[in-house]
Formats: structure tokens, sequence, C-alpha cells
């Protein structure tokens, strides 16, 4: 057939100019005739070009397939979230006593939260808890320049869903969309053709899921944004149950550690409970990652089984980026190491016991660190917290102009963070300005509150350190020469000096 269409094509492109002569030698004019047959071959041609790009674009089809197998149990540090979603997904599981109670079937299930928290996980979890066929696509696959191709994969989508549950012989299937604030974000009235159609091409896809079909659809998605979506996606109906995946606590992420230890030979006394206090703040991908990396350090380091060491080089890689091999003056390492203690003793003295340990070492962009892990997770924070942890950012400067007399550029990071705090103060209502709404200040308000309470804080950072000077000068030796000081060194080191 295709022989055919191309010896047809080439009867036509041999027949025009034979045409087109015949008509000059009738008396036609020339030039008419050929600006008409060009013409012609350009429409023809950019019609063809299209047509072919936007069916090229439209055989691009979302991935149906079965997933990895992925229980409940293999997913640590998020028991809310897989307590929520195994109740939500009871409807898929008891069809019949659902039907007797009269509740209607649940169409969308979102999941919101962080990167890296174990969205896509709880998905694959709950095709199998459901024992559901799966359809796995992006947000971003539906976005194409030409109308109608977006609406045209959310329907090859769904079904794709349900020829999928009728081959594997199941009575339902589980539609999972990731980064689906790509196509369904807030509508703003512009002229983005493309984008509301497909949009609305899943809403009505959303509601044509009936309870009464052969093969049950469910739909779930996941987004980091959930502030971007078009309240017509989030509306009861569709989006029935809205679940926050968030970032794990210390159980959470010991719980994960442990399952991402399960293939490594750790050495014996190695404690993963420390490793989790010392990544607070870390989610679920940052933990396989530093599992990951720490077996990297060891096969480095010639060794056949993860110790305390490798685990404490993995968290600093993790959190602050790999080493760097920069040289620096003999100044720049004493300034830098006055700065880095600085924080460190400002630190120990207002919270005791919450460094981890002090660094030399260039990582990303910084030419050392001090790593904090704190006792106990905290989501809820006083105004003599907040004060703490501005003058633990304050220490660094503080501790520069004790001993120089005035600052250097590796201060501005830290006067970023202070401010920032300050703002939380102020719009909590924790400032001398009391309770305001944060616009209803003048900028010469803000200004002036802002001065006041890192003027006040920096002098007490000042009296802090100016108390601790001995220990500075014990300090400063070992850290240059060693590199790094651990936080029991620290520690040691203050006692004796006081």
């Amino acid at each position: 057939m295709r022989n055919i269409r191309g010896f047809g094509k080439e009867i036509a492109l041999g027949f025009l100019p034979v045409l087109i002569a015949f008509l000059i030698f009738a008396g036609m004019p020339a030039l008419p005739l050929i600006m008409g047959a060009l013409m012609v071959a350009a429409i023809f041609m950019f019609a063809r070009s299209r047509g072919g790009l936007a069916m090229s674009a439209a055989g691009k089809k979302p991935s149906a397939r079965e997933p990895d197998y992925m229980s409940f149990e293999d997913i640590g540090g998020q028991e809310q979230a897989k307590r929520e979603l195994s109740e939500a997904l009871e409807f898929l599981v008891q069809r019949d006593k659902i039907e007797k109670l009269g509740i209607r079937p649940m169409k969308g299930i979102l999941l919101t939260g962080p990167p890296g928290t174990g969205k896509t996980l709880l998905a694959k979890a709950a095709a199998h808890h459901t024992q559901s066929a799966f359809v796995a696509a992006s947000g971003s696959e539906f976005v194409e320049m030409y109308v109608g191709v977006g609406a045209g994969r959310i329907r090859d989508l769904f079904k794709e869903a349900r020829n999928l549950a009728v081959k594997q012989k199941r009575d339902s299937a589980i539609v999972f969309i990731d980064e689906i604030d790509g196509i369904g974000g807030k509508r703003d009235g512009g002229q983005h053709r493309e984008y509301d159609q497909t949009l609305n091409q899943l809403l009505t896809e959303m509601d044509g899921i009936q309870g009464d079909e052969k093969v049950q659809i469910l739909l779930i998605a996941a987004t980091n944004r959930k502030e971007l979506l078009d309240p017509a996606l989030l509306r009861p109906g569709r989006f029935d149950r809205h679940i926050q995946v968030d970032l794990p606590d210390k159980t959470g992420r010991e719980h994960i550690l442990q399952l991402h230890a399960r293939n490594k030979p750790m050495r014996e006394g190695v404690s993963l409970s420390r490793v989790a206090e010392e990544t607070f703040g870390f989610s679920g991908a940052q933990l396989e990652s530093v599992m990951n990396e720490a077996a990297i350090y060891a096969l480095r380091a010639g060794s056949d089984r993860l110790d305390s060491e490798h685990l404490s080089q993995a968290i600093d890689k993790v959190m602050m980026g790999e080493r760097m091999d920069r040289e620096t003056t003999h100044e720049e390492r004493e300034r830098v190491a006055l700065h880095e203690l600085g924080h460190a003793i400002v630190a120990e003295t207002v919270r005791p016991g919450s460094v981890a340990q002090v660094s030399l070492t260039p990582r990303g962009q910084a030419l050392g660190y001090v790593r904090h892990h704190p006792r106990k997770d905290s989501y809820l924070y006083s105004k003599p917290v907040l004060e703490e942890q501005i003058m633990i950012a304050l220490g660094g400067s503080a501790a520069e102009e004790m001993f120089y007399g005035g600052r250097s550029t590796g201060s501005r990071g830290d006067f970023e963070q202070a401010t920032n705090i300050v703002r939380t103060l102020i719009e909590s209502g924790m400032s001398g300005l009391g309770i305001v709404h944060p616009q209803a200040l003048t900028q010469e308000q803000w200004s002036k509150e802002n001065e006041a309470i890192l003027s006040e804080l920096t002098d007490r950072t000042r009296k802090l350190l100016a108390d601790s000077k001995l220990a500075f000068e014990q300090l400063l030796d070992t850290l240059i020469q060693e590199e790094t000081l651990s936080g029991e060194q620290l520690r040691s080191k203050l006692q004796h000096a006081s």
C-alpha cells in the first residue's frame, strides 16, 4: 500500500510540469502559473510536515508497565501516610462491602510533600496492595505545542489502563501521574489552549470513572506544590483524599536507614540511631544516598565493611557536596578555622551537645563548615530558640572581629540566614512590634526592628565568645593541623578551658 501511495505521488509530481507547459502553450501567462504552483507545493509540504510532527507527537504514549515489586513494609518513615493510603484503598480491596454501604467509589488520591519522600514508592505499593494493573506517566509527557495532543494522550493513558487490567485479568487499575502540576496548574484565562484542553480532558476522564465499570480505575497523583493546582482538580469527587507525605522523623529515618542497610555489611558497633540523629531534615532519597555513598567510601578505603567514619563522610557529602581541592593561604585557613570555631563554640554554649563536627574541608561553596545534630526533632520554635539560632549564625563573624578586627565575605550566607530568622520572629509576633501584619509595616519599620534585634544579639554573641577566648587558642592549632574536630573533642576542650 505504501508503494502504491509513493507511485501516485510520483505521477502527480510528473504531471504538474506537463500541465503548466500545456497551459503556457495555450496562451496563458507563465509567471502566475509558476507562482501558483510554487504556493500549492509549499502549502502541501507545510501541511505534510506539521501533520507528521503532530502524528509523531501523538504517537508517544505514557508507559504502561508492571511496577517493581514494592509493599508498604518496604517503605520506611511514612507510617501515617501508609495508614491513610491503606484506608483509602479499601474500596478497591473490598468492593462488595463498599457497595452494600452505598459508598461512592473514590476517584483520585493526591500525594503531596517535599521531593524524595517516597510518593512514587507509595503509588507502586498501592498497586500491589490492591492487586491492580499499574500505568505510570509524568505530567511533562502531556505537554506539547500542538493543540489536542495532550488531551489525546490523557485518553490513551486511561484506555491503556483498562486494556492492561483486562489483559492481566484484574478488576482494577491504578493510573499514576507524577508531577501533576505540569498539566494541572491553575488556569489564568490566557490563551493556553493546549494546557486547558489537556486539563479539561483529565477532568472529564475522572468524572467518567464510575463504580459500575468492569475495570475500576483509581487515579493517584503526586506533586511537590499543591498550591499551584487548579481548584477544579482538587474538589471532592475528583481527588477525594489529599495525603501529606512529609519528611521522616528520627524514628522514620532510622527505619529507612535499616532498610537500605540490609544488603550492606556493617561493622559491629555502628549505630544507625546516631546517624538518624545527625540527619535531621533528610528525605528518604537523601538517606538512601547516605548509605550508598558510605559504601563507596568503604570501597575506596579497601574495607569490606561500612564503619562510622564512612557514614560520617557520606553525611557530609550529601549535606554539603563533594570535597573540593582548593588551595588556600595560611591566613585564609586560619580565618576560616576561627570563623567555624565561632559558630561551634556559640552552638555548644547555648545548646550543649549539638555540634557533631567542625571541619576545614572545602565542600561545595563552603571553605569550612560545622555540622549540627539536634537531640530531638522540632517543628515549633519559641523566641529563645530562634534567638539562639541567630546567635549561632552570627558566631563566625563575631569571632573574626574579635581576632582580626573586621569581617570577611565568608559571613554573607550567615547574615542572610540571620535576617531570615529575624523575619520569622517579626511575622510570628515575637518582636518588639507585637502582633502585626507584615504588609502593614513600612520599609523603615522593618529595617529599624531588624537592626535592633541583630544589634542586641550581636552584643550577646561577642560577650559569649570573649568569655571563651582561651578555648579558641587551644582549639585553633588542633583544627588547623587535623582539619576536623569532633563534637566530643570540642566539648572536652571547652570544659578544660572553663
